[in-house]
């Protein structure tokens, strides 16, 4: 997660009790014990304020929050750890684009799976992560900045990278819509994701889906110019454009570049206008920065 300072001069944190709750639902699946997300949020408000000065006064800066959980007991076995350390770690990030927005290439393969059905890629783990170095590294020399990440043999379309997908379509009734993959035990439940579902669903302008989307169709419904915007959404860049896929050989060029408003643009600013203050909001959480009797400083 993340904290911003608003155009007002406070501190911001984006929907903190969202990403708490996913640590505890992940710690609970890798056997680790579950925190008491009141105390930790209000643990973690006092180290944002004390650490303040990591956080530059405008945007497009922020701070990122790393809560993390790991076992330490001290046994050589496969088993529950008895003993575990909760830490928090931050760093001063700029913003993932330097100016305007850039597009990213994709390497879809479907040699390479990054979850599965009762596996634990619906959950914030370092485990799921391991696996797509490799993948990641064949596609950086091929030219590509991620992985699109596949599964089952129809090639079901499931993440970008450590990122959330999106498709921006016409249907055959020549209606817009907005699609994602369906939480099906594979997919990351991101809090941009969820983000981006509540405010569009909010606009009321298009229709909005959670369905899956393979590969056949989606270079059929692109041959047949019903694609109009591919992006991922995550923490760190919020959104990230796509304009091309690597498939079997094969460059799948998509239009999302060439939107003269793109939806994509209209949500990444429509998520900073709340993050950084410019739009008030329920999602913001306001951190205290008042000295206490305990600071040191």
């Amino acid at each position: 997660m993340k904290a911003y300072r608003s155009v007002h001069g406070q501190m911001n944190m984006f929907r903190p009790e969202l990403n708490l709750q996913r640590l505890n639902a992940s710690a609970k699946r890798v056997g680790l014990p579950e925190i008491d997300q009141d105390i930790l949020l209000k643990c973690i408000e006092r180290l944002v304020s004390i650490d303040n000065e990591w956080l530059p006064v405008s945007a497009p800066f922020s701070l990122y929050i790393r809560p993390n959980l790991i076992g330490t007991e001290g046994v050589l076995g496969v088993a529950n750890a008895d003993t575990a350390l909760l830490y928090v770690i931050m760093c001063t990030v700029g913003p993932y684009f330097s100016s305007k927005f850039k597009s990213v290439k994709l390497m879809a393969n479907p040699n390479f799976t990054r979850a599965w059905p009762g596996g634990c890629g619906d959950f914030k783990l370092g485990a799921n992560y391991a696996a797509t170095l490799y993948p990641q590294e064949l596609a950086s020399k091929l030219g590509c900045h991620q992985m699109l990440w596949l599964f089952g043999e129809d090639r079901q379309i499931t993440e970008m990278g450590a990122m959330n997908v999106f498709i921006y379509y016409k249907n055959n009734n020549g209606e817009n819509v907005l699609s994602t993959p369906p939480l099906n035990g594979m997919i990351l439940p991101g809090i941009t994701r969820r983000s981006i579902l509540e405010l569009t669903r909010e606009w009321n302008e298009f229709h909005v889906e959670e369905k899956t989307f393979t590969m056949d169709e989606l270079i059929e419904m692109n041959r047949n110019n019903q694609i109009l915007e591919f992006f991922a959404a995550g923490t760190a860049a919020v959104i990230s454009p796509v304009s091309s896929i690597l498939y079997e050989g094969k460059d799948i060029v998509l239009p999302t570049m060439e939107q003269t408003t793109p939806l994509y643009q209209r949500l990444y600013d429509a998520i900073t206008d709340i993050q950084y203050g410019r739009v008030p909001h329920e999602w913001c959480r306001i951190v205290d920065e008042r000295p206490h009797l305990y600071d040191s400083r």
